[in-house]
């Protein structure tokens, strides 16, 4: 092996404990079966939940992930894997391919580790019906909005029946 290569392979080691720092979830994938079409959608929707998915060699993804608290995933880097990596939402990676999957049918989990804890497939398939913290946020607003709204609208109610009670008895 060239010097070159070396040096190449220690850059990808690099690149990978590096996207490995500030993850919250890292998701490996077996992608075989996918058509590039359908691996390019699946691309621009991770992108558009700010994932990170890239396909490397195992043996660099192991190595990059020796002594990390991502170690649990070396059994399953095994055949075809991707990495699906998100530094903000933790749910992300998991919910975005859980709906690839079930669109083109092909694609499975092999592990993933979420804010520190390894899952199997089945586990991410469960992690993968977390809303995302948006849709979170959106539900509890809507939950707390409804009752204000109604005490609103009472209150408007009783200062318009006493707003119009003088006006009827000066009639």
């Amino acid at each position: 092996m060239s010097v070159e290569n070396l040096k190449i392979k220690a850059a990808i080691i690099d690149e990978i404990k590096g996207k490995l720092e500030n993850a919250q979830a890292v998701v490996v994938i077996d992608y075989l079966g996918t058509t590039v079409e359908q691996a390019s959608e699946m691309r621009k929707d991770l992108r558009e939940a700010g994932v990170d998915y890239t396909v490397y060699k195992n043996t660099l993804m192991t190595k990059a992930i020796r002594g990390t608290e991502f170690e649990g995933l070396t059994e399953s880097l095994k055949g075809p894997s991707a990495l699906a990596i998100s530094y903000d939402d933790a749910v992300a990676p998991a919910r975005v391919i859980a709906k690839s999957i079930k669109a083109y049918d092909k694609m499975q989990f092999k592990a993933g580790i979420v804010e520190g804890v390894l899952y199997d497939g089945e586990g991410l398939k469960k992690i993968s019906e977390i809303p995302s913290r948006d849709e979170l946020i959106a539900k509890f607003l809507g939950s707390i909005q409804s009752p204000v709204g109604k005490l609103v609208r009472t209150f408007k109610a009783i200062a318009d029946s006493k707003g119009e009670a003088p006006a009827a008895a000066a009639e």
